[in-house]
C-alpha cells in the first residue's frame, strides 16, 4: 500500500483510508457487527488511515474506531475531529441539531472524550471539525500546538475553510491536513485550495470522494435509500438531477471498461492522479465496497486519462448545487 505523509506531521498514513461516518448514522441503520468486520477487513488490506469524529453517532463512531484499535493501535492513524456540537436528544441523522465551539476550553474537554471512546492516549489527526465564528483561528490552533507539545496529538487538521483562514493558521503551527469535500462530482478546492496546501505543505483529504456514492454508478433513485439516509435530501440525488447526472457518468464508462475497473475506481485514480499529497478516505459500512474502493489503488489512469476525465465531467456539468433540500421545504414541493 502507498503512503502518503501527513505535512510535516511526522504522520504516514495509507494512501486510501476508510471514512467510518457512515457507520453509526446519516446513511441507513447501524450494523455494528458488520461494521466491525469491515473494519478488521480495512486493516487486513493495508488501510492504516480511519478517520472519526465526536459527533457522529454522538460518540458511537469513536467506540467502534476503539474496538478496532484494542490491540492493534500501533497499526492505525486514526483521525477524528471536535467543533460541531449536536444537541443529545436531538434526532439521529439530522443536520440542523447543531451548534459550534471551537474554544480551546471545550477542545480538550472534546479530546479528553474523544480518547476515552477510542481508548488511547493520542490521536494522529486531530481537526477543527468546521470552524466556530466566535473563536480566532490563531487562537483554536495555538491552543491545539500544545496539545501536541503533551503528545495527546500528533498533527493538526483543518476542515472545509478558505485560503485566508489556513495561511492565518499556518503561521500559528504547522498544519499536517485539510480535508474537505473533493470528487467529480465536486471540484470547488482545484482553484485555491489545492494550491494554497501544496504552498504549506498541507496534505488534502479528500471526503465523499465518490460523490456520496453517485459516482458508483449504483444509486439510480432516492427511492432506493433508507428514509434517514441523509442523501434524500441532497439536490444532485433528486428527480430530474439525478438522471442528468448518470448520463455524464457514462462519459467515463470507457475507461473503466479499458482498465477493467469499476465507475468509483476510476474516480478513485481519478483523484491520485491530482497528486501525491491527496489520501482520499471512502465511507462504507460493508466488506464488498471496502475492497473495490482498496482496489482502485491499483488502478493507473494516465496522465492523458486524467486530463480526459477531468475535461468530459465538468462542473458546470452537474445538475443541481451540493447544498441540502430542508426536509420541510421539500415536504412543500
Amino acid at each position: 500500500m502507498r503512503k502518503v505523509r501527513l505535512g510535516r506531521s511526522g504522520v504516514e498514513c495509507s494512501a486510501i483510508g476508510l471514512g467510518c461516518m457512515g457507520m453509526s448514522e446519516f446513511y441507513g441503520p447501524q450494523d455494528d457487527v458488520e461494521s466491525m468486520r469491515t473494519l478488521e477487513r480495512a486493516l487486513e488490506l493495508g488501510v492504516t488511515f480511519f478517520d472519526t469524529s465526536d459527533m457522529y453517532g454522538r460518540g458511537h463512531n469513536e467506540q467502534l474506531v476503539g474496538r478496532l484499535a484494542k490491540g492493534r493501535r500501533d497499526r492505525m492513524v486514526i483521525a477524528t475531529k471536535y467543533g460541531v456540537v449536536r444537541d443529545p436528544n436531538g434526532p439521529s441523522g439530522s443536520l440542523y441539531d447543531r451548534d459550534y465551539d471551537n474554544s480551546p476550553a471545550y477542545m480538550r474537554k472534546a479530546l479528553e472524550a474523544s480518547l476515552k471512546r477510542l481508548g488511547t492516549d493520542h490521536v494522529d489527526v486531530y481537526y477543527i471539525h468546521r470552524l466556530d465564528p466566535k473563536t480566532p483561528i490563531e487562537e483554536s490552533v495555538g491552543a491545539m500546538g500544545e496539545l501536541v507539545k503533551e503528545g495527546k496529538i500528533r498533527g493538526i487538521g483543518l476542515s472545509e475553510v478558505s485560503v485566508d483562514i489556513l495561511e492565518r493558521a499556518a503561521k500559528v503551527h504547522p498544519i499536517a491536513a485539510l480535508q474537505s469535500e473533493y470528487s467529480l462530482f465536486v471540484r470547488d478546492v482545484e482553484t485555491e485550495i489545492l494550491p494554497a496546501c501544496r504552498r504549506l505543505d498541507i496534505a488534502f483529504v479528500p471526503y465523499s470522494p465518490l460523490g456520496r456514492g453517485f459516482l458508483t454508478g449504483a444509486i439510480t433513485s432516492t427511492r432506493t435509500l433508507a428514509a434517514d439516509d441523509l442523501r434524500v435530501n441532497a439536490e444532485r440525488f433528486q428527480d430530474g438531477n439525478i438522471d442528468k447526472n448518470l448520463q455524464l457518468l457514462e462519459r467515463v464508462r470507457a475507461i473503466a471498461d479499458a482498465h477493467g475497473a469499476t465507475l468509483g475506481q476510476v474516480a478513485l485514480a481519478w483523484l491520485f492522479g491530482q497528486g501525491d499529497d491527496i489520501a482520499p478516505i471512502p465511507g462504507t459500512k460493508r466488506i464488498k465496497y471496502l475492497e473495490e474502493n482498496v482496489g482502485s489503488v491499483d488502478v493507473r489512469l494516465s496522465p492523458e486519462e486524467v486530463a480526459s476525465i477531468s475535461a468530459v465531467l465538468t462542473p458546470d456539468d452537474i445538475a443541481g448545487s451540493r447544498n441540502w433540500i430542508a426536509p420541510e421545504t421539500k415536504a412543500a414541493g
